[in-house]
């Protein structure tokens, strides 16, 4: 059964502002501001998903904006896609003086940005704003956001603050649950419960609802590093060796990952929408049984799905462990805006708790402030029903999204996509994959 967000757009903004009210102003700006002497516009951008999620962020900056003192405009820009052009259409403008003064990133490009500085190092800022705490969010994404290029050192004293984290994610599987009682299959919220959803049950499950048609999948993912790396990380391999300073993808562990994620694709019996395909509108249309995807693609689902449907983590791999990602995703500063003050005002304003729990409310994350209070409210924020899959993943040790300091994260994953591109398809084996990816990634680290 589909249905509706529980608060709509407009109801959101005037809770959120009245919320934003009562929280007060960040502490660097004076109890009462006087108008700008000149009219100041600050623009800012993030990646959605869907419609959906773009109406959550305008409410957002809707409400933020009837907060602002007199003078300041702000702007929200929807922009990219699930893909690496966001990222690069950023370093296009911001090297033509056009890019927005705040912006999200993926937590990946982090480095990338920082080490081509393009994005303003927020340190002195922070530390003139005394209720700024960054042991308010969870310390792996915060370790990566203060790590310092010419020293490496990382924390509070590092010298360096990069952002702050806007979220964070686990992959789940978004179930239609109308198939899986069809095919006569287990319910896999069922089997998570009882400890059996391992790699053996989630194939047997989708192989069920695959022989329902030739266009109905038991499995559904789209084509970037986030689904194929969980396989990689579930059975204990990774994209990295230990220390992050070179290649991990042929490892013994990384391939016995990617050999259960082709058998998905190709071979005796494969059960996933064709890879490199978008798997979202299928799962949409109701022909997909297990859709892997974030936290932010519960909007979409809640707003599109006409049939019944739920979550449940990802199956548990060879390592013990799910492989999920901890995902998360800043708020930066453009190095070039005219308003860095209001810029950082701005940047905190989209963090705080009450802007977080607002937005989770709506689907589209999970807040990046650690607090079992912003966890309790997270559960309640329903549809899906079963939100705990979520928090299970965050309790599973997911490997934590982040920057390559000691390489370029950019040049990495061209190599690396495309390669699996060629595995997942059928065009290359594992043994000439093996044979290649990692003295072509090698070449993507620092001397």
């Amino acid at each position: 059964m589909n249905r509706k967000p529980i608060l709509t757009v407009l109801g959101l903004v005037i809770v959120l502002s009245m919320a934003l009210a009562a929280c007060g102003t960040p502490a660097t700006e004076p109890a009462t501001e006087a108008p700008s002497e000149e009219p100041i516009t600050l623009r800012w951008r993030t990646r959605p998903d869907n419609q959906a999620e773009i109406d959550v962020y305008q409410a957002v900056s809707d409400a933020i904006q009837a907060q602002l003192p007199a003078g300041i405009t702000l702007v929200y820009e929807p922009g990219g896609a699930e893909t690496s052009s966001y990222q690069d259409v950023l370093k296009t403008e911001i090297a033509a003086g056009t890019a927005p003064d705040v912006f999200w990133i993926p937590g990946t490009d982090v480095a990338d940005f920082a080490s081509r500085g393009l994005i303003l190092n927020l340190n002195d800022l922070a530390s003139q704003t005394p209720d700024f705490n960054m042991d308010d969010f969870y310390a792996a994404p915060m370790a990566h956001m203060t790590h310092n290029i010419e020293t490496g050192a990382e924390g509070a004293g590092s010298g360096a603050l990069w952002g702050v984290p806007r979220d964070v994610s686990t992959f789940v599987l978004y179930l239609n649950l109308d198939l899986i009682i069809e095919a006569g299959a287990p319910d896999p919220r069922e089997l998570a419960a009882a400890g059996e959803w391992d790699w053996e049950a989630f194939y047997d499950v989708a192989t069920r609802v695959r022989a329902l048609g030739p266009d109905i999948y038991g499995y559904g993912a789209n084509a970037w590093w986030g689904p194929y790396g969980v396989w990689m990380n579930a059975a204990g391999g990774g994209f990295y060796n230990t220390d992050r300073t070179a290649c991990g993808l042929d490892s013994a562990a990384s391939l016995e990952g990617l050999a259960f994620q082709r058998s998905l694709y190709v071979g005796d019996n494969p059960v996933a929408v064709p890879y490199g395909e978008d798997s979202e509108p299928p799962f949409m249309a109701g022909r997909v049984a297990m859709f892997q995807n974030g936290r932010w693609a519960t909007p979409g689902v809640r707003a599109n799905a006409n049939f019944n449907w739920d979550v449940v983590a990802l199956p548990t791999g060879p390592s013990g462990h799910m492989g999920d990602w901890l995902f998360w995703g800043a708020y930066v500063v453009n190095a070039n805006t005219a308003h860095p003050e209001e810029a950082w005002q701005l940047v905190q304003r989209l963090t705080t708790a009450e802007t977080q729990a607002m937005i989770s409310e709506l689907g589209t994350n999970i807040p990046s402030r650690v607090s079992q209070e912003a966890i309790d409210a997270f559960l309640t924020f329903t549809p899906p029903d079963n939100n705990q899959a979520f928090i299970d993943s965050l309790m599973d040790d997911p490997v934590a999204e982040g920057p390559l300091w000691a390489g370029s994260w950019p040049e990495f994953v061209a190599v690396m996509d495309p390669a699996i591109q060629a595995l997942m398809t059928g065009q290359t084996t594992l043994e000439e994959f093996q044979i290649s990816i990692c003295a072509e990634a090698n070449r993507t680290f620092n001397p």
